[in-house]
């Protein structure tokens, strides 16, 4: 009789610690839902290879023409200004086409992003 009360009881503690499992579960399933985390993880994986093609249009296609004109085989990335040299005999060397092509690549990728939000009306509170 002891034994068949023992394991009615542990039957009723499993019972219970199930409920909470699936209790815990059910909310992180509506947690997941009420917060869009999944709308949140597609925006970011569609961001990151959005953001692969812009870098390759900027740096296959615009860049070397632009390059081209200011006089730099390898692009605007190629362009640089050479300071002098440092007491120790090297050359000291500006490289600013690679600034500037970080800052049209910033400027592109963040004019895509606005595109984007408002052609998908994500800009409109609710």
């Amino acid at each position: 009789m002891a034994e068949e009360k023992e394991k009615s009881t542990r039957k009723e503690l499993a019972s219970k610690g199930l409920s909470k499992v699936k209790g815990a579960g059910s909310g992180f399933i509506a947690f997941i839902k009420e917060q869009n985390v999944v709308s949140l993880a597609i925006g970011l994986v569609l961001g990151t290879a959005a953001s692969g093609l812009v870098n390759s249009l900027i740096n296959n296609v615009i860049m070397p023409p632009l390059g081209f004109l200011l006089g730099s085989a390898e692009g605007i990335r190629g362009l640089a200004f050479t300071m002098g040299t440092t007491p120790s005999g090297e050359v000291a060397v500006l490289h600013y086409g690679e600034f500037i092509n970080d800052l049209i690549n910033f400027l592109v990728l963040a004019l895509v992003v606005y595109i984007v939000v408002k052609a998908l009306k994500l800009d409109i509170k609710k």
